[in-house]
């Protein structure tokens, strides 16, 4: 026995070796891999310091071009090298953090763009900024917490079901599914930050009240995203006790909406679009809409998927019937009960 006991905690080392090994991989690829852009764009604003006679037509062109540098960046950097990265791994892991780390970047990139300098209302940049930093600090936080401080430990299981859909020919239609539409999101739901950055107006109440609306979105997403986390663990501890689990949330938010942490995402966002409305561009609030219509496509697929869950299919059916979908409401009787309780 004693021998065997002895073979179990070498295996299980081994195993955590290997965890942390992957985990320091992983991470120093995640921290590694946005420095093409990052040098790229170093060098352009270092170039276009000097006297524009001196500017090379590439130069030129990322100066009078900034949406466009913006997206050619993205394609080669997220597009096709977390792409390639993820054919390598056989995990489409990575976009999931960087999700949360490519908005900051971008509203830097359009606050520090030369063709933008001084055409913007400063404080109204920093207030912007400050807001996607708490933003980001906040949906990364909750991306490790939810992954057990793991880098990429697993990718997004909808990535893992398309990748059953396609076969063999996932390797390339992997490109088309998951990274394309990221690049769409992104880019449309940092609209308003390029508004932000061309339009020098002074602030208003309308200011305020974006404020107020990202702001309530970002505390939102954060106390639902913090239930359900508790939920997760508490039912994982029962498990492991041997214990029934809890099969539906029904607690804090999550007993007024089925999904406030979705709620409090498009908070967000749609405050930035008060911003750009603000500044008479209303037109980048089409990002918000794409992305809000993405969103109620992946609300189907994720109640799609908890009704096929062995043990919640009932109790997430009577959930569906008397509680709101994403705006918290109060909650309803489900049609029929009162009849059949009769």
């Amino acid at each position: 026995s004693q021998r065997t006991w002895k073979q179990t905690r070498a295996e299980h080392s081994m195993g955590s070796g290997s965890v942390s090994y992957s985990n320091l991989k992983n991470a120093i690829i995640a921290f590694l891999v946005p420095l093409p852009s990052i040098l790229f764009y170093l060098s352009f604003q270092s170039a276009i310091s000097a006297h524009p006679s001196t500017w090379s037509t590439l130069w030129t062109w990322c100066y009078h071009h900034p949406l466009l540098l913006v997206n050619v960046l993205f394609f080669f950097n997220v597009n096709l090298l977390f792409w390639l990265i993820g054919l390598i791994q056989s995990s489409h892991w990575m976009i999931d953090p960087y999700w949360t780390v490519i908005p900051v970047m971008l509203v830097h990139y359009y606050s520090t763009h030369p063709l933008g300098e001084g055409k913007y209302e400063w404080w109204r940049s920093r207030m912007v900024i400050l807001l996607t930093w708490v933003w980001s600090i906040r949906l990364i936080h909750n991306y490790l917490r939810r992954e057990k401080w793991q880098w990429g430990a697993r990718e997004d299981w909808r990535f893992t079901d398309l990748s059953h859909q396609y076969g063999r020919h996932w390797w390339w239609a992997s490109f088309f599914s998951i990274y394309v539409p990221q690049q769409v999101f992104l880019f449309g739901l940092s609209l308003p930050m390029y508004v932000i950055h061309s339009v020098n107006q002074g602030l208003s109440m309308w200011d305020l009240v974006a404020m107020v609306v990202c702001m309530c979105g970002i505390v939102i997403a954060y106390i639902a995203d913090t239930q359900l986390y508790k939920f997760v663990r508490r039912n994982e501890e029962l498990k492991e006790e041997g214990k029934a689990v809890v099969p539906i949330l029904e607690k804090g938010l999550w007993y007024y909406s089925r999904h406030p942490n979705y709620f409090g995402e498009q908070l967000w966002w749609w405050g930035l679009v008060v911003f750009a409305w603000n500044l008479g561009n209303g037109w980048a609030f089409i990002g918000a809409l794409s992305n809000t219509m993405c969103l109620a496509y992946v609300t189907k697929l994720v109640e799609d998927r908890m009704l096929k869950q062995d043990g919640r299919t009932e109790a997430f059916r009577l959930y569906q019937k008397t509680t709101s979908v994403w705006l918290p409401w109060f909650k309803s009787s489900p049609l029929g009960l009162k009849s059949k309780d009769a």
